[in-house]
């Protein structure tokens, strides 16, 4: 990598994994990367030191780091002589967002352990809009005791084999009129209200992950409708199961609006929080 200008770090600290980013001139992305570790701390040095190591970048190299996360409050000092801005998470998703798509304005949703809901425009303050505790934390622990594991890899697997007519109660369950024009007869009802007797553990998982992206994205729809946009942009870890795109594109579909997932849809809050040192006008956290 050639090395013309200095480089601002990001940095997201969640619980136990930590992700770090650089940005380079141009607004030049470094790709990205993570870490887990057993505790905060640990992931951000092994982080830190695996992001130098990888890009051939030495300390002299960075300019500054913006750090931003749950976890961000274990930083308290100098990170290898290094002085860290503390920044706002939801600014930080707000512009990890916009940086992705290319657009000027939309509604930025982050999935993680739960959900956040960001209203972002380009050149203006970013909005914190609400969010839910329904994310990536409800569909590990109802896994875990619904389907015996709270493994991502082995929920994905299950719910791929899943179907979702053994578990959730559709329109055309209940009714053959429509209840309101426009309205699709696909449209779920409730999760879970028709679970039946034969509901394999695949269907199950295919009904928690569906109970998950629809909640944020019905959430995420009427912040957007608020906001007088149809773009909405999904960021965090919960993007990087497959499910989610299907579910997406069915919402898509029935209501006419734009959810999309950028690719390094996961990285979209680190990434922001290495534009907050770039871009002017975003403020550090006290």
């Amino acid at each position: 990598m050639e090395k013309t200008s200095k480089i601002i770090i990001g940095i997201d600290v969640g619980g136990s994994t930590t992700k770090i980013v650089g940005i380079g001139s141009g607004r030049t992305l470094i790709e990205p990367m993570f870490v887990r570790a057993a505790d905060p701390v640990t992931s951000i040095y092994g982080a830190f030191g695996k992001f130098l190591s990888q890009n051939a970048l030495s300390l002299s190299d960075i300019k500054r780091v913006m750090v931003t996360g749950v976890g961000s409050s274990y930083i308290s000092q100098p990170i290898y002589g290094l002085q860290c801005v503390h920044v706002s998470e939801f600014d930080c998703i707000g512009l990890g967002g916009l940086y992705l798509s290319g657009l000027e304005r939309a509604v930025v949703v982050s999935m993680g352990t739960g959900t956040a809901i960001v209203y972002a425009q380009n050149g203006g303050k970013m909005s914190y809009l609400g969010g839910t505790g329904v994310g990536g934390g409800t569909l590990m622990g109802l896994s875990k005791r619904i389907l015996n594991t709270d493994n991502i890899d082995n929920i994905v697997e299950l719910a791929s084999k899943g179907d979702l007519a053994n578990v959730d109660l559709r329109l055309s369950d209940i009714t053959r009129k429509d209840i309101l024009p426009g309205m699709p007869r696909e449209l779920t009802a409730a999760n879970f209200g028709k679970v039946s007797d034969m509901a394999t553990k695949s269907d199950l998982a295919l009904g928690l992950v569906n109970m998950v992206f629809e909640t944020a994205g019905m959430l995420a729809l009427f912040a957007a409708r608020n906001c007088g946009t149809t773009d909405i942009i999904l960021t965090g870890n919960l993007t990087q199961v497959p499910q989610s795109r299907s579910t997406f594109e069915t919402l898509n579909n029935m209501f006419k609006v734009n959810f999309m997932i950028p690719d390094r849809s996961q990285f979209g809050t680190v990434i922001g929080a290495a534009l907050s040192g770039v871009d002017t006008g975003m403020h550090a956290e006290e």
